[in-house]
């Protein structure tokens, strides 16, 4: 069984960066992507990013060019660099884990959540 650990979540002003970093923990040899959701008051959660254990990545088109997904070498931790923050970016931004994170069909653990506010 893995368990998550989500910490660096809080409040930043438009235009401003943030990391966030989820630690894994448990069985995370059978754990092949680890990835972003988040979640807005009032909307379904969605996709972010992605990171598969070979090092692919993906994101949703939202984040490009702002966002990077990136993990430690021992591939236990991962991060996610938020640059350029919007206020809609404003959300329980959630890690997650399975043998791929794209969906949340394919999604076999969780974390706890950490809130990111991006005040105008």
């Amino acid at each position: 069984q893995v368990q998550l650990v989500e910490s660096g979540g809080g409040l930043v002003q438009a235009g401003g960066f943030l990391r966030l970093s989820c630690a894994a923990s448990g069985s995370t040899f059978s754990t092949n992507a680890m990835g972003w959701y988040r979640q807005a008051p009032g909307k379904q959660r969605e996709f972010v990013a992605e990171i598969i254990r070979s090092g692919g990545t993906n994101y949703a088109d939202s984040v490009k060019g702002r966002f990077t997904i990136s993990r430690d070498n021992a591939k236990t931790t991962v991060y996610l660099q938020m640059n350029s923050l919007k206020p809609e970016d404003t959300a329980v931004y959630y890690c997650a884990a399975g043998p791929r994170v794209v969906a949340t069909t394919l999604v076999r653990v969780w974390g706890q959540g950490t809130q990111v506010t991006v005040s105008q």
